[in-house]
Formats: structure tokens, sequence, C-alpha cells
């Protein structure tokens, strides 16, 4: 167990590491966002009107 005195390591980023990392999730959350998107759309088309169709 870690004595609460004991100074733990971290890893400081820079500015630019800072920056990197944001841009990095930025464009995953948007290419995830799109593939939704993509898979919503695809399955409209797929389904076309019938989907109103269904019995209840």
């Amino acid at each position: 167990m870690m004595a609460a005195d004991q100074k733990q390591d971290f890893v400081e980023l820079t500015d630019a590491q800072k920056k990197a990392r944001r841009s990095r999730s930025i464009a995953l959350g948007l290419a995830l966002g799109a593939l939704v998107i993509v898979f919503y759309v695809i399955t409209l088309a797929k389904f076309g009107p019938a989907i109103l169709d269904r019995v209840l």
C-alpha cells in the first residue's frame, strides 16, 4: 500500500501533445458519428417504405 506522503510520478503533457490528443479525440468522435449516420441511412434504405406497413 502506498503511503499518503509518497509522491506519485505522472507524465506531464506538453501543449502540443494536449492539442494533438484533442484533435484525435474530435476526429474519432466525428468518425463514430458519421458511421452511426451511415448505418441509420442504410437501414432506412434497406427497409424502405415497408417499415411503416407493419402490424403492431
